[in-house]
């Protein structure tokens, strides 16, 4: 990150999403209300997971490290947010800047591949039920978390070295309420072509992949569902996906929008509003995805709580 001491700006000044100030406290309290849901939710489902040991298998250990990541990925986007919704002091430090952005792509990317991973364990449970204690084993579980930090560690650290060397003399002025590449590589007075090209190789390679994973998954599933003969059978199937690929749904939309088209494609309306959806308030859907549609879920925390009266 050597390139920051050639650059003739100071820090930068995150203009966030309104200059109104009535607007801006209508967001701050809408965003507290948010982040606080996401936090219980997450932390919630995180412990009614490890609590239960009914719930000690390989779908719902993914869905345990769903919701720290939710979690994660959200703490580090919306209090900064908020102390820019709420103060006037809008700055950020160069250091801080670039860090935000590191652990954003992190969580970001890992998440990608946890869904995957997600999706792959529901094609084991649903086409190869006889061998699903086997294929997805602790140790595969482990490894393929373990998989997804590593991707998403390499992706962030190349996206942030990448663009951190960048000579940054237009403006100090990020169009955003958080450090994300797009409106920082449209600051610098530098060639970017290169810087993004890497950027959409490595986006698009990891969101390719994974969905990938996923659709292959889950045309295989919708080929075993589509075989078997009663319709009871195919509901439960069916049942087990559900939550899944909508979650799927809204967070890989959101994503390819924003991030698989060149900096010149930059809206700032739009890439806002779509920003606030998949950092903000997709932490706070996901848990409520898949515990209102989940019985186990639900019978665990009702479990969880009749001992709690007891």
């Amino acid at each position: 990150m050597g390139g920051w001491n050639s650059t003739s700006v100071p820090g930068f000044i995150l203009m966030g999403l309104t200059d109104s100030a009535e607007t801006q406290l209508v967001l701050s309290v809408l965003f507290l209300l948010i982040y606080l849901i996401t936090v219980l939710g997450n932390s919630g489902m995180i412990l009614i997971i490890r609590l239960d040991p009914q719930l000690h298998t390989p779908m719902y250990f993914f869905l345990t490290h769903l919701s720290f990541l939710d979690l994660s990925y959200s703490s580090v986007i919306t209090p900064k947010t908020l102390q820019n919704l709420v103060t006037s002091n809008k700055s950020i430090s160069f250091l801080d800047c670039f860090t935000q952005m590191f652990f954003f792509i992190v969580f970001a990317v890992a998440e990608c591949f946890l869904l995957s991973s997600m999706a792959y364990d529901r094609y084991v449970a649903i086409c190869s039920p006889l061998h699903y204690p086997v294929i997805m084993s602790t140790r595969v579980c482990w490894s393929l978390l373990a998989g997804s930090y590593v991707i998403s560690f390499v992706d962030a650290i190349m996206n942030v070295l990448c663009i951190s060397r960048l000579d940054f003399c237009k403006s100090n002025v990020i169009q955003h309420f958080f450090c994300d590449s797009s409106p920082i590589l449209a600051l610098s007075c530098s060639d970017t072509f290169e810087v993004e090209i890497i950027i959409f190789i490595t986006a698009g390679s990891n969101l390719v992949l994974s969905l990938i994973t996923i659709s292959g998954s889950y045309l295989s599933i919708l080929s075993t569902i589509l075989k078997i003969n009663s319709t009871s059978g195919k509901k439960k199937a069916f049942s087990t996906c559900v939550s899944h690929l909508l979650g799927v749904t809204i967070f890989y939309s959101t994503m390819i929008f924003t991030y698989l088209k060149p900096k010149t494609s930059y809206s700032l309306g739009s890439d806002q509003v779509a920003s606030v959806f998949y950092t903000i308030v997709i932490p706070m859907l996901n848990p409520l995805i898949y515990s209102l549609r989940n019985k186990e879920v639900k019978r665990s925390a009702l479990r969880a709580l009749r001992k709690r009266i007891g």
